[in-house]
């Protein structure tokens, strides 16, 4: 039945349409384009190379290590993130005395700007004061280069992720579990059944369309993440934990390549295109019947 204030319903759909249009469609496109272009700056004169940009982004070293980088950096962040957000979200989810002030602070380092985190890991891991450092040195470990090292400043930069990121997962993940309805861990007591049994057969399969999207939302993010890698180690050291959002950085604003720093982007966008299809074809958001 139709009303006759339908056309509000249609003109903000639209509005909303092109918006996502002008904001989303129109840079995607430019990019697209420039990727085809050779370019020293976005004020030169860029010259129609066709796909030589992708091809020398291909054959670069570079972009396969991203790539490496940019999965193991993901992946890493995402099972730790939703590992502890599902621990916390469990313990946060029990009644005990002051559980409204913990649920508030447990959000607060998702409410930093990651400037301030990153700023406050540099500082903390700092080679000569930092408060790490200096209570590693103290226990016997000697000076840790958190940062300094290829080994350990993927570990940090995933460190700091997973700190600053966890409170969305536990948030979400304690929505899914108060929607839980009781009676079904009593009956599964009734049953004999235990903590780890009722978690696996009854927590696990009723947070299954909450952990769905979340791990959805956060690999796209992390897969993405520049601001907190950038600014942490700048993708060193010796581009140990330099990703595809960086080095497209770097190709278009540090060694003026912007028709490779567009292909870089254009090639990450498949590539994740690509990951979220296979993720909806294993896990589907609605069951098929």
């Amino acid at each position: 039945m139709r009303s006759r204030h339908d056309w509000v319903i249609w003109a903000f759909f639209a509005a909303g349409l092109g918006l996502t249009a002008l904001f989303v469609g129109g840079p995607v496109a430019n990019a697209l384009w420039l990727s085809l272009h050779q370019a020293s700056s976005f004020i030169a004169e860029p010259r129609f190379v066709g796909l030589g940009n992708y091809a020398r982004v291909v054959a670069d070293p570079e972009f396969w290590r991203a790539i490496g980088n940019g999965l193991t950096y993901a992946l890493l962040s995402i099972v730790l993130q939703v590992v502890i957000g599902i621990a916390f979200a469990m313990v946060l989810n029990q009644p005990f005395l002051g559980r409204p002030l913990v649920r508030g602070l447990a959000t607060l380092p998702y409410l930093l700007p990651t400037v301030v985190v990153a700023l406050t890991f540099q500082w903390m891991a700092d080679g000569s004061f930092g408060l790490v450092t200096v209570l590693a040195r103290d226990l016997g470990f000697g000076t840790i280069p958190w940062f300094e090292q290829p080994a350990t400043a993927m570990f940090s930069v995933v460190l700091a992720s997973v700190w600053l990121w966890t409170p969305f997962v536990t948030i979400c993940v304690l929505a899914g579990l108060q929607t839980i309805p009781p009676a079904l861990y009593e009956a599964a007591r009734v049953d004999g059944a235990g903590p780890v049994a009722r978690f696996i057969h009854i927590t696990l399969p009723q947070l299954k369309p909450v952990l769905t999207v979340v791990i959805l939302l956060r690999a796209i993010w992390m897969f993405n993440k520049f601001d907190i890698v950038w600014l942490l180690t700048r993708g060193g050291p010796l581009g140990a934990t330099e990703h595809l959002p960086i080095l497209a950085y770097k190709k278009a604003f540090s060694l003026f390549d912007v028709g490779g720093g567009a292909a870089v982007a254009t090639v990450s966008f498949l590539i994740l295109t690509a990951l979220v299809a296979v993720y909806f074809r294993l896990f589907p958001l609605e069951e098929k019947r």
